[in-house]
C-alpha cells in the first residue's frame, strides 16, 4: 500500500494534465475561429475593392449594380467573384479580354482577411473586435483612395463617426476627457497651421485625425501622428531623392495617418509601456 501511494505521489498532477489539454483545445478552437473570420474578411475585402473603385467617381457607386472588367466592359461572372481564389485561378487576367487585373484587388482581399483574423485574435470575440475591424477596413479604403486620388471622401470620414462614438463604451480604459482632448490634440494645431500656411495639410487629413483622435484618446492620437510623421517624412524623402517629386509639391499624407492609427489601435499600449519602461530605467 505504501509503495502504491509513493508511485501515485510521483505521478504527474492530473489537474495539470487536464488543464493543459483544455488549453490546447481552446487554442485549436481559437485558430479555427480566426481562420473562419479570415475567410469572411476576404469577402468583405471584395466589397471594399468595389468601394475603392467606385466611390471616388461621382454617381458611379449606385449607378452600377454589377462588377465589370474596366478594360472590355464585360460583366464579371459569378464564379469569377470568389475572393483571392478567382484572381489566382485567372492568373490576374480578365476571362474575356485577357487584360491584366491589378494585384491591388488580391492584396486588399488578403489584407482584409488578415485584419479580420487579427482583430479577433488580439481582442477576442467581443464587440470591440468588430468595431476595430470596421475601423481598420475604413482606414484601408481611405489610404488607397487618398493614394490614388489625393482626396479623402467625406463619406468615409462620416462612416468612422459611429465607431468613434462607440469607443466611449467599448474602450472603457479611455476616459471621456481623453476622448475629447484626442479630438483636438492634433487636428486643431494642424488646422491652425493650415490657416497660416495654406496647403500645409489637407482638410481630409485634419478631419480624419479629429474623428479618430476622439476614438483613440489623446495619448494614442499623439502616437499615431508621430508614426505618421515618421512614415510620411521617410516616403517624402524617398520621392525627392529619387526625383519623383520636387520640393514644394503636394504629397499625400492620408495613408501614413491611416497606418499610424492602425498601429496605435493594435500595438499602441505596448509601445507606450515599452517607451515608459525604457526611460524609467
Amino acid at each position: 500500500m505504501n509503495n502504491f501511494i509513493e508511485i501515485f505521489n510521483q505521478a504527474p498532477d492530473l489537474s495539470d494534465f487536464i488543464w493543459e489539454a483544455y488549453e490546447r483545445v481552446l487554442f485549436q478552437q481559437a485558430v479555427m475561429f480566426c481562420v473562419f473570420f479570415a475567410v469572411l474578411g476576404t469577402l468583405f475585402g471584395s466589397f471594399l475593392n468595389t468601394v475603392i473603385s467606385r466611390l471616388p467617381v461621382k454617381g458611379k457607386f449606385l449607378s452600377e449594380s454589377r462588377s465589370m472588367c474596366p478594360a472590355c466592359g464585360h460583366v464579371i461572372r459569378w464564379y469569377d467573384l470568389f475572393p483571392v481564389l478567382s484572381w489566382i485561378i485567372l492568373r490576374g487576367k480578365c476571362r474575356d479580354c485577357k487584360a491584366r487585373i491589378s494585384p491591388r484587388y488580391l492584396i486588399i482581399e488578403l489584407t482584409s482577411g488578415l485584419f479580420a483574423a487579427a482583430a479577433f485574435w488580439v481582442f477576442g470575440f467581443t464587440l470591440s473586435a468588430i468595431q476595430i475591424y470596421i475601423v481598420t477596413m475604413i482606414l484601408l479604403a481611405i489610404a488607397v483612395i487618398d493614394f490614388n486620388t489625393t482626396e479623402i471622401p467625406d463619406s468615409l470620414i462620416i462612416a468612422l463617426i459611429p465607431c468613434s462614438i462607440a469607443a466611449i463604451w467599448l474602450q472603457s480604459e479611455i476616459t471621456l476627457l481623453s476622448h475629447i482632448i484626442g479630438f483636438f490634440s492634433v487636428a486643431l494645431p494642424l488646422l491652425i497651421l493650415t490657416l497660416l500656411i495654406p496647403g500645409a495639410f489637407g482638410g481630409g487629413d485634419i478631419k480624419l485625425l479629429a474623428v479618430c483622435g476622439f476614438m483613440l484618446g489623446w495619448q494614442m492620437t499623439l502616437l499615431a501622428f508621430f508614426v505618421a510623421l515618421l512614415l510620411g517624412g521617410s516616403y517624402a524623402i524617398y520621392l525627392m531623392l529619387s526625383g519623383k517629386r520636387k520640393r514644394g509639391e503636394h504629397m499625400v499624407f492620408g495613408p501614413a495617418i491611416c497606418i499610424g492609427i492602425a498601429i496605435s489601435i493594435y500595438f499602441g499600449r505596448n509601445i507606450l509601456d515599452f517607451y515608459l519602461q525604457f526611460f524609467m530605467l
